[in-house]
């Protein structure tokens, strides 16, 4: 419950806080523009509209980072750009002072958005390497590493999760990198196959900070593919996995799940096992399908855990209306709200035609954050999105308390006879703007709100007491951004 008080006869401060907004339209005419309107915190409440009432003593989930996956695709039509416009084009994605991605996400050998398939121990057909002497960084050594490390000299704490599309293929039961489960008597050697992984990428200069054991464990239909049942995972979790990051000293994370919101039984399983609940950091989910409360679901079950958002397509066509506002509503405000630590959708980069990918089972449709052709980028609805967290919610922000729509508010109101009088009114179901708050490390708040109505165009935001009044139109998104405390 939130309460909305006026504050007529109440002593205020002369000094007032204003908020700085950042604002995106349906018909691109503004793409995260700061505006010239000056907006001040102001004593009076406005008639007839319930604010969004701000309340950062209440402290939720910190946030480890908002952006894309890197995927094998991404780097490779990065490296062909030319030097001048390939940095040019990483500065604006990964400085902090632009629009600050703090959050990558890498496949594990290849993804179905390489150009081919490929693993780091690729062997001739019906030979082994248990010993994997003949694992090798070489391909992600042409595109991905270069890319990272010219991203990590803007960014240097930038977050880094790793996911599996599959073993090798000499490990699978069906030797194809399209579906197949991981061979039993190949547990050992897959375990090995993440450490060397971590200490290779390590040795470049990368830090891993996570892991997920299997993109998509429950999709046998991408190249590549692994499907994987929770009993099974949970096998190679609690016996080999996890004692060979405990003898190799690894501090990498390790997440659950990584697939759809309408499955939380598959890792909350997987938690009820007391060496992977006592050991792994949370689970992480996509929403092609399912209801993203499912999130808030599994964090109710185990508060203990953390939960990570880990991937989801954003597709928008250029000769219609962006649909930002619905979009931010589902992945920052819904996502966030649901107790995820981060935000990081599919994918990066990709060309005018979605390329390039994997065939048979390799996304045709997946566009890129960016689209790059030759040295010519153009930033899609999937840019917006995050860039309208990422710029202002540093990693290591906490959310915090703001009213959501169906909550309670309780109003003070006059006495229709009396006017000396204050009544009290419990109103139930209040309706305002989709919206998610922030408190930054260096002491400011972040509110992001989406205007997915037809109408609805003014609101309000209370806070410590005072009211600022924000016009915001139809299909918009706006960030806004003041410092706390301060002078209110």
């Amino acid at each position: 419950m939130f309460f909305v008080f006026p504050t007529k006869g109440i002593a205020q401060s002369s000094v007032k806080t204003f908020v700085d907004s950042w604002v995106t339209t349906p018909n691109r005419s503004e793409l995260l523009e700061k505006q010239m309107d000056t907006i001040a915190f102001e004593d009076k409440q406005p008639w007839g509209i319930y604010p969004i009432v701000v309340d950062d003593n209440q402290k939720m989930q910190s946030m480890d980072g908002f952006g894309f996956a890197l995927t094998g695709g991404s780097a490779e039509l990065l490296m062909k750009m030319t030097p001048f416009e390939r940095t040019k084009i990483i500065k604006e994605l990964f400085a902090v002072d632009n629009v600050g991605v703090s959050y990558l996400r890498l496949s594990i050998g290849a993804s179905d958005l390489n150009s081919f398939v490929f693993s780091y121990d690729d062997i001739e057909k019906g030979e082994t390497d248990y010993n994997l002497r003949k694992f090798s960084l070489a391909q992600d050594l042409k595109d991905v590493v270069p890319i990272i490390k010219e991203i990590l000299k803007i960014n240097p704490d930038i977050k880094i999760l790793g996911s599996p599309w599959s073993a090798p293929v000499w490990m699978k039961e069906n030797t194809n990198t399209r579906g197949g489960a991981l061979k039993k008597e190949c547990y050992t050697v897959y375990a090995n196959y993440f450490i060397k992984y971590i200490h290779t990428m390590k040795n470049e200069g990368i830090t891993i900070d996570a892991i997920t054991i299997q993109n998509e464990p429950l999709n046998s239909f991408n190249t590549p593919s692994m499907p994987w049942y929770n009993y099974e995972q949970k096998n190679f979790l609690k016996d080999y996995l996890i004692p060979a990051f405990k003898r190799n000293n690894i501090t990498t994370k390790l997440i659950l799940f990584d697939h759809n919101c309408d499955r939380p039984d598959y890792p909350l399983t997987l938690l009820t096992d007391p060496i992977i609940g006592d050991y792994v950091a949370g689970s992480g989910f996509h929403h092609y399908r399912g209801d993203i409360n499912t999130m808030s679901t599994l964090h109710n079950a185990r508060p203990d855990k953390n939960i990570y958002f880990t991937e989801q397509m954003v597709v928008d066509t250029p000769d219609k209306p962006f649909d930002i506002a619905g979009q931010v509503k589902r992945l920052i405000v819904g996502v966030s709200r649901n107790w995820s630590k981060n935000v990081v959708l599919w994918n990066l980069a990709a060309d005018l035609n979605n390329d390039p990918h994997t065939d048979n089972g390799g996304c045709s449709m997946c566009q890129g954050a960016i689209s790059i052709d030759g040295d010519i980028v153009t930033r899609n609805l999937a840019y917006y999105v995050i860039a309208h967290a990422s710029k202002f919610v540093r990693p290591g922000s906490c959310r915090i308390a703001s009213t959501a729509s169906g909550e309670q508010a309780l109003s003070l109101t006059q006495d229709e006879e009396r006017p000396e009088v204050m009544r009290a009114t419990l109103i139930n179901n209040i309706q305002v703007l989709p919206n998610v708050a922030f408190k930054t490390p260096d002491g400011k708040i972040v509110l992001i709100v989406s205007n997915d109505s037809y109408s609805n165009e003014y609101f309000c935001i209370q806070y410590k007491g005072k009211y600022a009044n924000i016009k915001l139109t139809p299909g918009c998104v706006g960030t806004y951004y003041w410092q706390a405390d301060k002078s209110i």
